[in-house]
């Protein structure tokens, strides 16, 4: 937000947030949700709220905190959940996290909160703290935090867990300690004197631990230093209770399955102290919530009360005067967090007043730098206050307009222009996945960027309005509109993207041999001028391609070519390589791929990865032809499977059939099956009969809740899946049956297969079995016992079935050599050569 003076006149800008939805669209609020408005415009108060995923939250706490208390509520995820499992999709790791950070900003615009992360990265499960700050760096991400401290400037913060083991998790636990170590030395000027510089210092008043039945099941409003608080209490300006609310916060992280139903009547949560002021019975307890926090404030506070008071919900256009006065009198405060926030928040009202809608609108979702954008105005003032349209202002769109319109109540206007994007714009991608990044942490542009949950809008037109005297600016981003059918109207944020992209058709191919393999790439051009260049491949050193490079032609806009090469592997060294793809137009070379992201539940995202794609070089042998596949919560298995040479039937419910099943070497359920098809339990016996009758199945894992099976039905014999895991991606593995099948044919499995795993080993390994399953590996994380239920083979009847917590769904896409030898070795179980005493056997 930028205040000036200029002509005599508060000549203000405002970056339009609160009434925008997540995709740009402006979104009226109604008389009730103004009136919690102009409430909210009267307490100064703020609440951190502190813990280390998207999920982690207390939703319910931060919906109150901001609905209630009318503070404002914000939240401080460590991480962005990039090293969690995805149950709506096959995005992980770094698209998974892009996934996560959009639900969690759709949750905060349903709760009201603010978003806000540090550079850490999600690398998975941790068992410790100690191996979460080695891995983040914790002064990096210490330093993170006290920034965002010095930014919003919270009376109080409320961690989700303590900073101890009971937190289960290293990265819980590690979010607790360093809140605590932040409390301290976000006020001490000499600790990182260049935030001191931009942000000043800062001392919150206390921090407490949102305790819950998990850490401590005998807590209640009883216990020595806890503050209980119901947050379960009923609105009657919203029309919900703030469990019901939260619940529909909750129901954002849908890639984590947190659906939740909304619950009503009182729902006490417990907050023990931790450090800071102590609160007798109130957690804002001897803070100042009031405009007399701020020199000059008490001149504000009457002129607010006033507005309350008079505010009249079926006119609420008649409160814009006294608004403008309140706006007069907060800019000419001193420069503060207060300062900057109010003014916010009382030209968000202003706007929401007069129901001046402005949307602006482009001719396409994308777009180049340097090319022409048509750009539809959309403006009404509903309301009879005096509105004037004087200018429009953009930089990364050119635009420089003197208007002088008048906007009459409820009369549209309606307006275009065609203006170029400047040249020299920056391309619209995710700022912290710009770079390659560290396995704990994530690099961005600069020290601004700290904090800040996603990009601004790829470009913004700012429009200076006058109202009744006074001068200020909408900063308008610009958004990509179409109806849908069935839909109805949909939008997405316009982007600008480079003007060709080039995308592999695969991102990893394993060659089994020296053999060439076609190598495909898809040119798209995102520009409205036709692309005429050449495309070519970077080989490591020994390969080369046929042809070495090949004309494009994209006549215009949206056309694509698929361009194939033929790839050669060096004559000799096996291991996983690198091979990218670049498209040279006009001389420069352009090596961006896309990749999109849709979900109807929060804003169309778009990537610009590097245009590349893993080189396995490793001789893999497999037997067998057909497999079927099962889906669960989404891999990237069927790809791999191909990438080795077989046809994959991916079956769905009603195919999975004994005949079917026939016709199939092997049948393979996807990560979380039995978790999430609630099918499964009426073919598991068909399976079953399968394995029986002579084939394989391979069971991936499952967590040990919410099945959707009975436990006892899923395998051939007793099996019980625990909460086992191995996070150390280098941990030692050790071979426990070295004559079994499944690690000698087709090939010969070693503990050098286990080098370069990324991320973890595995997770969710059963931890009790019956002696028909023979366990094929044991590992470890250091300090613990040594695990054995990683990989569990079992005989039953002429068939295998296969039981394994080992993370293939990471292995495979990243292209781990060792990954697809093991899987082809299961995919081929029951096709080993048979000894010759058991060929004599079966001829007698």
């Amino acid at each position: 937000m930028l205040i000036q003076r200029k002509y005599g006149f508060a000549f203000l800008v405002i970056l339009l947030l609160g009434g925008y939805s997540a995709i740009g669209q402006f979104r009226q609020p109604n008389a009730a949700a103004i009136q919690l408005k102009l409430k909210k415009l009267n307490v100064l108060a703020s609440m951190l709220y502190v813990a280390a995923h998207p999920d982690d939250e207390n939703t319910r706490a931060i919906t109150y905190m901001g609905n209630d208390r009318l503070a404002a509520a914000a939240y401080l995820s460590m991480t962005r959940g990039d090293g969690g499992q995805n149950l709506i999709g096959p995005e992980l790791r770094d698209l998974l996290g892009l996934i996560r950070t959009q639900e969690l900003l759709a949750a905060r615009r349903i709760d009201g909160g603010q978003q806000f992360f540090t550079r850490a990265n999600d690398f998975g499960f941790s068992k410790n703290v100690n191996e979460t700050f080695s891995i983040w760096g914790k002064e990096e991400i210490l330093s993170d935090v006290v920034s965002v401290l010095r930014q919003f400037q919270p009376d109080i913060i409320l961690t989700r867990f303590p900073p101890d083991e009971r937190a289960g998790h290293g990265h819980h636990t590690g979010s607790a300690v360093l809140a605590i170590e932040a409390f301290d030395l976000a006020g001490k000027a000499d600790y990182k004197p260049d935030q001191v510089s931009r942000y000043g210092t800062w001392q919150p008043k206390r921090i407490y631990m949102n305790t819950a039945r998990f850490f401590d099941n005998t807590v209640n409003e009883n216990t020595p230093g806890v503050v209980a608080v119901n947050m379960g209490t009923y609105n009657s300006l919203l029309g919900r209770s703030y469990s019901e609310i939260a619940a529909e916060s909750r129901t954002q992280h849908k890639s984590q399955g947190f659906g939740s139903s909304g619950r009503r009547g009182d729902s006490p949560e417990y907050f023990l102290y931790l450090k800071g002021d102590k609160a007798d019975k109130d957690l804002f307890d001897g803070v100042n919530t009031t405009w007399s926090r701020v020199p000059g404030g008490e001149k504000v506070q009457p002129l607010v009360e006033q507005a309350i008071k008079g505010f009249n919900p079926e006119k609420p256009h008649s409160s814009v005067p006294l608004l403008l006065q309140i706006r007069r009198q907060i800019s000419s405060l001193s420069p503060s967090v207060w300062r900057d926030r109010k003014l916010g928040e009382v030209n968000q009202l202003i706007q929401d007043c007069l129901g001046l809608y402005t949307e602006i609108t482009t001719n396409q979702p994308w777009m180049s730098p340097g090319e022409v954008v048509t750009n539809s105005f959309e403006l009404v003032n509903r309301s009879p206050v005096p509105v004037k349209l004087l200018s429009i202002q953009g930089r990364k769109v050119v635009i420089d307009s003197t208007m002088n319109l008048e906007l009459k109540d409820n009369k549209l206007v309606l307006f275009r222009t065609r203006k170029p994007i400047d040249p020299q714009s920056g391309y619209s991608d995710p700022y912290w996945l710009r770079e390659d990044h560290l396995q704990g942490t994530f690099l961005v542009p600069g020290p601004e960027y700290i904090g800040k949950p996603e990009n601004g809008p790829a470009a913004t037109v700012a429009c200076t309005f006058e109202v009744s005297g006074d001068r200020f600016v909408l900063d308008v981003p610009l958004v990509y509109k179409w109806t849908d059918p069935v839909k109805g109207e949909l939008s997405r944020p316009f982007e600008i993207v480079p003007p060709v992209f080039v995308n592999l058709s695969q991102h990893v191919f394993v060659f089994p041999d020296t053999k060439p393999k076609m190598v495909s790439l898809l040119v798209k051009s995102s520009s409205g001028s036709p692309v005429n260049g050449t495309a070519s491949l970077v080989l490591p050193p020994g390969w080369r391609s046929e042809p070495v490079s090949a004309p494009v032609t994209l006549p215009k806009r949206g056309e694509e070519v698929k361009v194939d090469f033929w790839l050669f592997p060096a004559a000799t060294g096996q291991g996983s390589f690198k091979v990218y793809a670049q498209v040279e137009v006009g001389g420069k070379a352009y090596d961006r791929s896309v990749q999109t992201i849709s979900y109807d539940h929060i804003p169309f995202q778009t990537l610009l990865p590097k245009a590349e794609a893993s080189l396995v070089r490793v001789d893999i042998k497999t037997q067998g032809h057909v497999i079927g596949y099962i889906a669960g919560a989404g891999d990237e298995t069927p790809a791999a499977l191909r990438n080795l040479g077989y046809e994959v039937w991916e079956m769905k419910n009603e195919e999975v059939t004994p005949d079917n099943l026939k016709k199939v070497d092997a049948v393979v359920l996807g990560v979380r099956a039995l978790n999430t098809n609630e099918r499964i339990r009426f073919f598991m016996p068909d399976l079953l009969k399968y394995v029986e009758g002579g084939g394989t199945l391979i069971t991936q894992y499952n967590t040990n809740n919410d099945l959707e099976i009975d436990k006892d039905k899923f395998s051939p014999y007793p099996l019980n899946i625990s909460r086992e895991r191995v996070t150390e991606e280098n941990s030692e593995v050790r071979v426990l049956s070295p004559d079994h099948p499944a690690l000698n044919f087709p090939n010969k499995i070693t503990a050098e297969d286990f080098n370069g795993w990324v991320q973890e080993r595995g997770l969710y390994f059963p931890d009790k079995w019956d002696p028909k399953f023979t366990p094929l590996l044991s590992m470890n994380d250091a300090g613990e016992p040594a695990r054995n239920g990683s990989l569990l083979v079992a005989q039953y009847g002429t068939g295998y079935y296969v039981y394994t917590g080992l993370s293939f769904f990471r292995e495979l896409p990243e292209g781990v050599a060792g990954a697809y030898k093991l899987f082809a070795n299961l995919s081929s179980l029951g096709k080993q050569p048979k000894p010759k005493n058991e060929k004599l056997k079966a001829k007698k």
